[in-house]
């Protein structure tokens, strides 16, 4: 009897697939490697913060970024990895997350403190704390030196402003949501005057790291003047404030939102701000596992990584 070939073929193909699945049930590939999430600490003469970190599974001792992330008021760094979704994204793009950790005698709502004189000074207070933790992090995991960063929601992000702009010997550039330009207050009067209606007074220099904003402009916390403010204080100095591009663009099912690129003369990113129309005072695209978040806006953890790589020092 002649085999119809059409009959022949789908009989060959059912085989091979029973065939494969009898293999992969017997023989399993091996899961990928989850990465570790481990507790650190970390103490000088201004003090003692812990910290979280998480090491991809892909890390076998190579050299990799590294990305510092400093959570905003009443968070902590489990909750603000779950909230940003940025290990998940350290381990598809193979980077070190430290998290510092503020303590609760040192703010009682967990903010950092932005705002005091003396955390605005290298070599003192919190500024300190958190370049000697990145300090120990990449004294004991192969870090590229030319791929570290730091970023930060809201008190978390003027404090992030604040590092970038002492340690720029540390770091490559700055990542700031909802947050504040360096030295925009001096004690909690002014402070809370900034975060209402923004600086009164032109900002101050605040060093020249590359830097990403991300400001929602219905945020009632921290006026989106800031996020402006932030920009033009990097920007001072690059002679490129009326060299922007300007787009627009939107989410699926999302907000709008406005992104301006500022660049340097030989075409390498010198600022990004994005302005989320619609949204307030909350990590954009990030996770309802973590608070102070909103999944509606662009994902600023993917847009921050995909800028600090064109930040690499040369």
């Amino acid at each position: 009897m002649r085999l119809d070939h059409d009959l022949f073929d789908t009989m060959r193909t059912q085989l091979h697939d029973a065939t494969r699945q009898f293999l992969a049930a017997l023989f399993p590939l091996p899961a990928p490697k989850p990465g570790h999430f481990l507790q650190g600490e970390f103490s000088n003469d201004a003090g003692t913060r812990s910290y979280k970190l998480f090491v991809p599974g892909s890390y076998h001792g190579q050299p990799l970024p590294l990305i510092v992330m400093l959570h905003g008021c009443s968070q902590d760094p489990d909750d603000f990895a779950a909230g940003t979704r940025m290990n998940a994204l350290a381990e598809e793009m193979r980077c070190i997350v430290v998290y510092p950790a503020q303590s609760q005698d040192a703010n009682g709502q967990r903010c950092w403190n932005w705002f005091n004189a003396l955390d605005q000074q290298r070599g003192q207070g919190e500024p300190s704390i958190i370049a000697g933790i990145t300090s120990q992090v990449m004294s004991r995991y192969s870090i590229r030196r030319s791929e570290v960063y730091v970023a930060g929601l809201s008190a978390g992000g003027a404090m992030a402003a604040i590092v970038g702009a002492l340690y720029p010997d540390i770091f490559c550039a700055v990542g700031v949501h909802s947050g504040l330009p360096f030295a925009s207050a001096r004690d909690l009067p002014t402070a809370l005057a900034a975060m209402r209606r923004g600086m009164d007074a032109e900002p101050i220099k605040g060093g020249g790291l590359p830097i990403i904003v991300f400001h929602g402009d219905q945020d009632s916390t921290v006026h989106p003047r800031n996020g402006e403010q932030l920009m033009i204080q990097k920007l001072h100095g690059h002679g490129v404030l009326d060299d922007a591009a300007i787009e627009s663009g939107k989410v699926p099912d999302g907000y709008q939102y406005t992104r301006t690129t500022h660049r340097r003369g030989n075409g390498l990113p010198i600022g990004e701000h994005w302005l989320v129309h619609g949204a307030g005072h909350a990590w954009s695209g990030g996770s309802e596992d973590g608070s102070y978040t909103d999944a509606r806006g662009p994902d600023a953890s993917r847009e921050m990584l995909r800028f600090f790589k064109t930040c690499r020092r040369g």
